[in-house]
């Protein structure tokens, strides 16, 4: 039996052509509003976006409860026979992006040698226009059948599509998705929503891969004070703060022990059957509980990048972030602070990571350091056997046949640890399909972030089809 046609087949090449058009548009005007978070100042991008969706015909609303931190919201109604809504989420902040190493500035949003270049290319001003450009897609249709869209169903849809991008996602989104889910959880509460990072193609051994985001890790960020004791620095001795956490230091960046969850299990499990015999052993020994076979195994099997994410996505992870000691070149300190993000598995307790941190430490630095919580944010784990993960993984494999939808774990946290507070399954779905050289993890946070034309023109219709599968 014949599978049922794409949704996405009934709009004309000329009609998909515009879409394009207006979503690299839409992409390029969002780059050039520097969302830089701190201070953020997504009010700019947030009353952007507004006009834009008013300049459809929808009703939007922005929120700004912090002085220029900005978010914005709007609803597509289906005819309400299909069940609660499906949120399209995104987030409308940007990290720092230092200008050295950039070829491109990094707030022009270039169009050059196939890429759109800019800070929050990828990270995640793309989704943000491609989720634009769903609304822009049902928006017509609803208008082509004589319908006001902002208060008719549009034809076809049985639930709800919310459009909600926020601020504050990359300092924790306690200013944006986090005030929503307490002042308006309306905005937000949804059957299932769609967000960041997943959906992006990557190439191992020859084979294209399509991780969905199902479940995120965890983080706990902590302040270590080491205590010295301050002297002359013609006389060096052991007391020295600044060597004392010089040496925590070391003890803290060593790899924790493998531990593999079901998701990451599985994720290797699935990928090992795609790949060539040699390839699948490598795969196999990513978890082994002796360090040294896992490292190995890494090594041989896959890129820089990818390395990095799949040492992290089977371990808990401390990052020494900011490091400061000393007054005067010929002080001794007598005190150091260690500022370290710790990236936690969902099985792992705040009160456990604690625990592993004074561990690394050990019995003779204990003494003489606090270790103080800054802030903590749970692990978030969506489920399997939700629908919306068989509609992803069915719509990539009929978009690109050839392609392989894995579940996976995120190494990073996302605006899913607030939406959970409401009960919504988020997962990371924001679909790109990049060359088989292509390593776009690497673009998240670094220099040159840039996203390929070819690969947000795969990626609309993918999540056009998904959209109208599930609401329809």
């Amino acid at each position: 039996m014949d599978a049922p046609p794409l949704p996405s087949a009934a709009v004309t090449p000329a009609e998909w052509s515009y879409a394009h058009d207006e979503l690299i548009e839409d992409l390029r005007a969002l780059i050039r509003i520097p969302t830089v978070n701190p201070p953020g100042d997504e009010i700019l991008a947030a009353r952007h976006v507004a006009d834009r969706l008013a300049g459809l015909g929808l009703e939007p609303e922005v929120v700004e409860p912090f002085p220029g931190r900005g978010s914005v919201g709007c609803r597509l109604r289906g005819d309400g026979t299909g069940g609660a809504p499906l949120l399209l989420l995104s987030h409308l902040d940007v990290v720092p992006a230092p200008l050295d190493g950039w070829t491109h500035d990094p707030f022009a949003a270039d169009v050059t040698d196939g890429y759109v270049w800019g800070r929050g290319a990828v990270d995640m001003k793309g989704m943000v226009a491609m989720e634009l450009g769903v609304v822009r897609r049902l928006v017509a249709e609803a208008r082509a059948a004589g319908r006001d869209p902002a208060s008719d169903p549009i034809p076809g849809l049985r639930r709800d599509v919310l459009f909600a991008s926020t601020a504050d996602e990359e300092a924790g989104g306690h200013q944006g998705a986090g005030w929503i889910v307490e002042h308006r959880p309306d905005w937000l509460r949804a059957d299932a929503a769609l967000n960041e990072a997943g959906g992006v193609s990557m190439t191992l051994a020859g084979r294209r891969f399509y991780p969905i985001q199902v479940s995120e890790k965890g983080f706990a960020v902590y302040r270590i004070t080491v205590r010295g004791t301050w002297g002359h620095g013609s006389l060096p001795w052991e007391e020295n703060a600044a060597v004392k956490a010089a040496v925590a230091i070391g003890r803290l960046a060593a790899p924790g022990t493998p531990r593999l969850t079901p998701v990451m299990a599985r994720f290797f499990r699935d990928a090992a059957q795609h790949l060539p015999h040699s390839a699948a052993a490598l795969l196999r020994k990513v978890a082994d509980p002796d360090p040294a076979i896992g490292t190995a195994a890494v090594e041989a099997l896959c890129e820089e990048p990818y390395r990095r994410a799949a040492r992290a996505l089977v371990r808990d992870t401390i990052s020494v972030g900011i490091v400061s000691s000393g007054v005067k070149y010929n002080v001794i300190p007598g005190l150091a602070e260690i500022q370290i993000d710790c990236r936690v598995l969902p099985d792992t307790t705040e009160e456990q990571m604690r625990d592993e941190v004074l561990e690394r430490l050990g019995p003779d630095l204990a003494p003489h350091v606090a270790v103080e919580l800054l802030i903590f944010g749970a692990p978030v784990e969506a489920p399997l056997d939700h629908p919306i993960y068989d509609v992803m993984a069915a719509t990539l494999r009929d978009h690109d046949p050839d392609g392989i939808p894995l579940p996976i774990m995120a190494p990073f946290a996302t605006d899913a640890k607030h939406t959970v507070k409401l009960g919504v399954p988020t997962y990371g779905f924001s679909p790109l399909r990049g060359a088989p050289d292509e390593t776009m993890l690497e673009r998240f946070h670094g220099i040159d972030e840039r996203v390929g034309i070819e690969a947000l023109r795969f990626g609309l219709p993918v999540l056009y089809d998904v959209v109208r599968r599930y609401c329809g």
